[in-house]
């Protein structure tokens, strides 16, 4: 089945129009439409199709199906054996063409669409193996998983051999820790209560709600107003009482020094962390925000817009971050997210993985189970984002159980929309956006 051959690409671009009600706003984005460059990898096998995503939030989707349709031509023909035999090697193919890397290399707008490409190989290689993705990496032979990792540029922070080594220390047991997974989840933590944009009434409602459902974790968005932020937060902080996890998020707001002046008066309600203080590429000032906060037991989380693998090897050689937060579509897929997560666990850093957007709770709960069963073995201070939003467009749905991800069953990735949602909600032409068209004019 390896040999099958990837003959078309296909790439749509899906808008939902969430900024209608404030769903996903922030202190940086005030009106989110949550949306996706959705790709189908189409094979000489009808019947076989692998499916692929990258998030993003409305405007500028158009972009990235363009560099979709740059990087297909690089994909149509290849058969699966062959990608998967090379994984390393197909990935460099992607990411280091030597006319399209001027437009990076691996990060921007390039790097979403290596993404949302290379989401859709592994969606079709775990299709084709009958396993879902988490589980084909946890079968995986460490060698064979290694062999997928492009090591150009880490190897002053991990090598080869060391990643080989803490994932052979990490099949100990290892069957254990899948059977807990199955049972009983990976624990979750709720972004959907506190959006920026809503109401107290609708923060006191979803908390309540949230709260009689089991959520113990809470995460609020914060930086446009300090007497805003302090109100809201005192208002949660209430609602959840001393007991539960709070964490809070600026989205990039601040520089370095409001940060640290802004949290420090945050500090009262005893969040986990701060995440995103600053400008997602300011490493050495993640790591004086670190600095400051860490007398006063709040962390520093980051990563969602985190370019590539070599970023956050530096955000962990600087201790500028607490919290790693990987995200499935941001970095160059599966292959370097693998680096990350290894990269994290030689620094003894627990991974937190961002999930706020549509289809992204879908794809990275397959990570972080990976992270788990076969490479970390720790749940201390270790959680992974939920979003309740937009997860009925989604042939196999997230699941959440006791707030805690339960693994998925079907084979692949986990990205394969509803046809019927596609078509809906394709920019422009789809009904829902002719709708809008038409009520505004």
């Amino acid at each position: 089945m390896l040999a099958i051959k990837i003959i078309n690409v296909s790439v749509r671009d899906v808008r939902f129009p969430t900024s209608l009600e404030q769903h996903g706003s922030d202190a940086m984005h005030t009106d989110p439409d949550y949306s996706v460059a959705y790709v189908v990898l189409e094979t000489d096998k009808a019947e076989l199709k692998g499916y692929g995503l990258t998030f993003t939030v409305g405007r500028g989707t158009e972009i990235v199906v363009c560099a979709v349709k740059a990087l297909s031509t690089l994909v149509v023909g290849k058969t699966l054996e062959e990608i998967t035999s090379d994984f390393r090697g197909f990935y460099r193919l992607l990411s280091s063409d030597g006319q399209m890397r001027w437009i990076g290399p691996e990060k921007g707008v390039i790097h979403l669409a290596t993404a949302a490409v290379l989401n859709a190989v592994w969606d079709l290689w775990a299709r084709v193996e009958r396993k879902p993705l988490w589980k084909l990496l946890v079968d995986m032979d460490p060698a064979k998983l290694i062999s997928c990792i492009d090591f150009r540029y880490l190897t002053d922070a991990l090598t080869e051999q060391e990643a080989l080594d803490i994932l052979v220390k990490g099949k100990k047991d290892q069957k254990s820790r899948e059977e807990q997974m199955l049972k009983e989840g990976y624990p979750a933590y709720t972004t959907s209560c506190a959006w920026l944009g809503y109401t107290d009434q609708q923060l006191t409602q979803l908390c309540n709600e949230a709260l009689a459902q089991g959520w113990t974790k809470f995460k609020v968005k914060v930086g446009a107003d300090l007497q805003d932020d302090i109100r809201r937060c005192s208002l949660i902080r209430k609602l959840i009482g001393p007991n539960n996890t709070l964490m809070i998020d600026a989205n990039q707001r601040w520089d370095v020094n409001e940060a640290i002046t802004w949290v420090t008066k945050l500090a009262e309600f005893q969040p986990l962390w701060i995440e995103e203080p600053t400008c997602p590429d300011d490493i050495l000032g993640h790591a004086s925000i670190s600095k400051a906060l860490a007398p006063l037991g709040i962390g520093v989380a980051s990563g969602e817009q985190c370019h590539n693998r070599v970023m956050f090897k530096q955000f962990l050689q600087a201790s500028a971050l607490q919290f790693v937060q990987i995200d499935s579509c941001r970095v160059g897929s599966v292959n370097e997210n693998l680096a990350t997560i290894l990269m994290a666990a030689k620094f003894n850093v627990p991974v937190c993985p961002h999930a706020g957007g549509v289809g992204l709770c879908e794809l990275v709960q397959h990570l972080i189970l990976f992270d788990y069963i076969s490479v970390s073995a720790s749940l201390s201070n270790r959680m992974c984002e939920f979003v309740d939003h937009l997860h009925e467009h989604f042939k196999s749905p997230t699941v959440i159980r006791n707030a805690k991800y339960i693994p998925p069953k079907d084979p692949g990735f986990s990205c394969e929309m509803l046809e019927e949602s596609v078509k809906k909600h394709q920019y422009p032409e789809g009904e829902v956006w002719r709708a809008i068209e038409k009520q505004q004019k």
